[in-house]
């Protein structure tokens, strides 16, 4: 039974007249206000109404109150959440969406709390922060996201897994001698009243490793840790296109080669320089169009990379071949997985 309460959607969709209903009854089976507070917070939890309040609707239940509806009050009715007000809210809001309550009391000639009620209970409004994003793309750049979703879906409908299976993407990513773990990762069970678990922020170690890795649908192809002091240009990144990943490709994926490659990166400039679209032009590598500011089309981005970075959190190593073979574990252990 308590599992059905605790999963139920509807357990905070009392009013304060169900609750008051939920009251009589229970003094009905001769249940005390203890008694019956300990029920309601059983389901309604941070909802139900305090003792001091369940104490007063037993002693008018025992005292023989039948109605449980609130008893009109005298004075005047409370106009602060008519339409006149709403609109002034409205209106107010409508030169700066980021006004306080304070200064739209002040514009409305309203109370502090009016106001609150009025965009709370009225017009169903909350405070919303704003959320971090890569970059704010311009409605071209947006135009430019869907058509190329909307091309790669139309291929996929037409050619099937001949399609994927083609497919090569890669990209580089940092691997640190120390990388914390995430929230989700140090979570742990506990009592429901047990606090929280605490961690201490840290840093990521000073020592890194850039890696740069290709794979296709079938797992990676390429896994090539750049020496510590290396820096990635063009004449480097087609190099390892020549040296490394081109035999790698023929050594794993025979066949590939003469069935037609299609071939994704991001439009980091490294790899959009001539010398590299040079390269895979002579190859006869199609390149697969990636949109600007677009990582979460990356494959590299929303899953390959994320996936090594969980195997490797929590570890600390203390040498560049550490972090190398660590990274080159993570990766098997990818691929024993898919």
């Amino acid at each position: 039974m308590a599992g059905i309460i605790e999963s139920s959607p509807a357990h905070q969709n009392f009013s304060r007249y169900d609750i008051r209903v939920i009251i009589k009854f229970s003094v009905i089976l001769g249940k005390d206000a203890s008694c019956i507070h300990k029920d309601l917070v059983t389901v309604l939890r941070e909802n139900a109404p305090s003792i001091q309040t369940v104490r007063k609707w037993v002693k008018a239940v025992s005292e023989g109150r039948d109605d449980m509806e609130d008893e009109p009050r005298p004075g005047r009715p409370v106009t602060a959440c008519g339409d006149a007000n709403i609109s002034k809210v409205l209106v107010s809001l409508s030169d700066d969406r980021r006004k306080t309550c304070e200064e739209i009391s002040t514009e409305a000639s309203m109370s502090r709390t009016s106001v609150f009620r009025v965009l709370t209970n009225k017009l169903n409004k909350k405070t919303k922060f704003s959320k971090w994003v890569l970059h704010l793309l311009t409605d071209e750049q947006k135009e430019s996201r869907v058509n190329f979703s909307r091309n790669f879906l139309r291929r996929f409908q037409t050619e099937q897994n001949d399609f994927l299976g083609r497919i090569i993407t890669g990209d580089e990513t940092w691997v640190y001698s120390w990388d914390p773990e995430t929230k989700r990762q140090s979570a742990e069970w506990r009592d429901f009243d047990e606090p929280r678990p605490e961690k201490v922020r840290r840093q990521q170690g000073a020592l890194k490793v850039m890696h740069m890795i290709f794979f296709d649908m079938n797992g990676v192809i390429l896994r090539w840790p750049v020496p510590i002091g290396t820096t990635i240009n063009a004449q480097y990144y087609k190099k390892v296109l020549q040296d490394k990943l081109r035999p790698a490709i023929r050594k794993k994926r025979p066949g590939l080669l003469e069935s037609g490659i299609l071939f994704h990166h991001d439009n980091a400039p490294v790899h959009t320089a001539r010398a590299v679209t040079d390269v895979l032009a002579g190859y006869k590598w199609e390149l697969l169009e990636h949109p600007r500011y677009s990582p979460d089309l990356a494959p590299c981005d929303f899953h390959l990379f994320p996936k090594i970075n969980e195997h490797l959190r929590g570890q600390r190593f203390e040498t560049e071949e550490d972090i190398i073979q660590a990274t080159k574990v993570a990766i098997k252990n990818l691929d024993k997985c898919s």
